[in-house]
């Protein structure tokens, strides 16, 4: 026989409820007058971005790749798709996490959790032509700023991640195929998920909320590049939001990454035509 609740058994716990809600929000202090309330879509966008960087930092990059159970499960099929080149596995579970958890999980979230269009958070291809003369000025500024760090030991010894790139030829363009893989997650994740929704609640500071995370995650990387990304982060989230897109932006920061990959591979072959020879003659 299944018992039922009663209505003063309803009352009793609903009672509960609410007296466990009111001692919860005493707890907190009161927030100030004109302080921005708080959204469930903007708290959920908030602690979802948090699981995500920590489960891309932790499963999601070359190093946690390296040596464990998922390598040797995947040597069989590294060894299938590049052959001599299978130590290009970790850089190609890289760029499948940077897709994954920045751009599939965040799809999923905005379309079936929020319900709303992609289109709406950055992911938007119609329309971006006329932004990018923008683009291709703001590579054309960066470009003497890379060959500057290209000659900094600090840049030589970190890029390409893949040593292997620097052989050229198919080495290099697979490896950087990857590479755009991850540029693509970090554009999306970053100046288009996080961007575009906390633009909503908290306008042009967004821009600062979002460049917080985005700095840190250059934290392992040279210091003027650590820097750097401060005022990246935030032209690229600006530039996003006027173009209506990030797509653009995953672009530019390709570029920005395989030109310093050239660039510090030809200071290790000794020039930029040697580089050149080496990416496309081979």
């Amino acid at each position: 026989m299944i018992a039922t609740q009663g209505p003063h058994e309803d009352s009793r716990q609903s009672g509960r409820v609410t007296a466990l809600h009111e001692r919860w929000r005493a707890w907190f202090p009161a927030a100030p007058p004109g302080a921005v309330p708080v959204d469930p879509r903007t708290t959920a966008t908030l602690v979802i971005a948090i699981l995500l960087l920590v489960v891309f930092q932790y499963f999601g990059k070359p190093e946690s790749y390296r040596g464990s159970a998922l390598a040797v499960a995947m040597d069989p099929l590294a060894a299938a798709l590049f052959g001599e080149r299978a130590d290009l596995a970790p850089y190609a579970h890289w760029g499948f996490a940077s897709i994954v958890l920045r751009i599939l999980v965040p799809f999923a979230i905005i379309r079936w959790a929020f319900r709303e269009r992609l289109a709406d958070y950055g992911w938007r291809w119609r329309g971006v032509a006329k932004h990018i003369p923008l683009y291709v000025a703001l590579y054309l500024f960066m470009v003497p700023l890379i060959v500057w760090a290209s000659t900094q030991a600090s840049f030589q010894q970190k890029y390409p991640f893949y040593r292997g790139a620097a052989e050229g030829g198919s080495a290099f363009w697979t490896y950087e195929l990857l590479y755009g893989a991850q540029f693509a997650g970090v554009e999306f994740f970053f100046r288009g998920f996080l961007t575009f929704a906390l633009f909503r609640r908290f306008g042009w500071n967004a821009l600062l909320i979002m460049a917080i995370p985005y700095v840190m995650v250059h934290f392992n990387k040279p210091l003027p590049e650590t820097v750097g990304a401060l005022g990246a982060g935030l032209l690229l989230g600006a530039l996003a939001l006027r173009a209506g897109s990030c797509v653009p932006g995953i672009f530019l920061h390709w570029a920005v990454g395989m030109t310093m990959d050239v660039l510090a591979i030809g200071r290790s072959l000794g020039g930029a035509g040697e580089a050149l020879r080496a990416v496309f003659g081979r």
